[in-house]
């Protein structure tokens, strides 16, 4: 597949996780990728080797997205080494997962630094440097409108995310750069894994074999389901398509609570 071949790709928060499974796709699809990461050198290494390994350039930043000044030296460095920036996927995001009453003023502001205020230096620092169409992707999560325990700060902050999807929309798009959102539902990932066990309590076989069950599809999301969308988001083909924040949840918001009570 080489729908993005000569194009250079930058995901935030690539190292693990849904950032990692989007790096892969867009480098299967033909994209340079650098990756951003915060913490986990070793595996933003490896797969930097990984993508090198099947042809593409690559390479990984370290960047701390609670220092949104942080954010256009980063950019710089990339698109130095790369010469160029084509598609900008904002996936990484961290937050404390606790009550609202127990919030602290640091939780909220590390938060919004990282979900919003990085976003808005990344969109800047990377609009800037797409020579042609451009592709701006942000990846958001169920929590932007729909209340989940503990989820508050960061649910705020992924609605705002996706506000800005729509203002960079409006204003991107005679730039030729499109501008939109994925919103996963439940994806079987580390972190969604341990918000079922420590946040919820939860055994997760039990808990995930609950889910699927009331999802339309009969599965849980993975990864890869989330990379595919933004490999579409990315290429030529929706081009027409800006401003939106796509739900993908294998149709689980869509089904009313009262429909449990058939059992089907």
């Amino acid at each position: 597949m080489t729908s993005l071949r000569g194009r250079v790709a930058v995901v935030t928060g690539g190292s693990r996780g849904i950032g990692r499974a989007i790096a892969r796709r867009l480098a299967a699809e033909g994209a340079d990728c650098a990756i951003t990461y915060r913490q986990h050198a070793e595996e933003a290494r490896a797969l930097v080797a990984e993508l090198e390994a099947v042809g593409r350039r690559a390479l990984a930043v370290p960047l701390e997205l609670s220092e949104p000044d942080a954010v256009a030296p980063a950019f710089d460095e990339i698109a130095s080494r790369l010469h160029q920036i084509d598609i900008l996927v904002a996936s990484a995001a961290a937050t404390a997962f606790r009550p609202m009453l127990e919030q602290k003023p640091h939780n909220l502001r590390r938060t919004f630094a990282i979900s919003l205020e990085s976003f808005v230096a990344a969109v800047q620092a990377a609009a800037r440097r797409m020579p042609g169409p451009g592709r701006i992707i942000a990846i958001s999560g169920i929590d932007s409108f729909q209340a989940m325990e503990g989820h508050g700060v960061l649910g705020a902050a992924k609605a705002g995310v996706e506000s800005l999807v729509r203002a960079l929309a409006l204003e991107l798009g005679p730039r030729g750069i499109t501008v939109n959102g994925v919103n996963p539902g439940f994806v079987e990932t580390d972190s969604s894994r341990y918000y079922i066990e420590q946040g919820l309590g939860r055994v997760y076989a039990e808990a995930a074999a609950e889910l699927t069950a009331a999802t339309p599809v009969r599965r849980l999301g993975t990864v890869e389901d989330v990379a595919g969308l933004v490999a579409y988001l990315a290429s030529d083909a929706a081009s027409f398509l800006t401003g939106q924040s796509l739900v993908l949840d294998g149709g689980l918001s869509i089904v009313s609570p009262l429909n449990r009570l058939t059992g089907r």
